[in-house]
């Protein structure tokens, strides 16, 4: 069973590279959106909360302040729908889901920057 799980997984896997990130970082997903016959990119930027799942079912919320309301969203990673990942920040959290952020607003809610020294 476990073996044709991992067969049917290969089959459907797409393989695209995206950049890596983790909860507390800042990235902009650029998301395919059809209406009726057109096809637009709609860009959603905000802070990532949690990853879960794992291969193919492997998921990514991400949470931003929409005219003073928090919206989430929850992305699949294998997608065809998301056109693009950028990482606009690198946040620095000492969690992996960062769920106490909803109870936060204003400069309570900021995360400090994670500075990468490159030798």
């Amino acid at each position: 069973m476990n073996e044709l799980m991992k067969y049917v997984e290969s089959q459907n896997q797409i393989n695209r590279e995206f950049p890596e990130f983790k909860a507390g970082d800042t990235i902009t997903v650029d998301y395919k959106i059809r209406e009726g016959n057109k096809e637009r990119i709609q860009k959603f930027q905000g802070i990532v909360i949690q990853i879960s799942g794992h291969q193919m079912e492997r998921t990514f919320t991400v949470r931003k302040i929409s005219n003073g309301i928090g919206v989430e969203r929850i992305f699949p990673m294998n997608s065809p729908f998301i056109d693009g990942i950028t990482v606009n920040k690198r946040g620095l959290v000492r969690r992996a889901r960062i769920f106490y952020l909803r109870g936060l607003s204003g400069k309570s809610a900021r995360i400090k920057e994670r500075t990468i020294i490159k030798k």
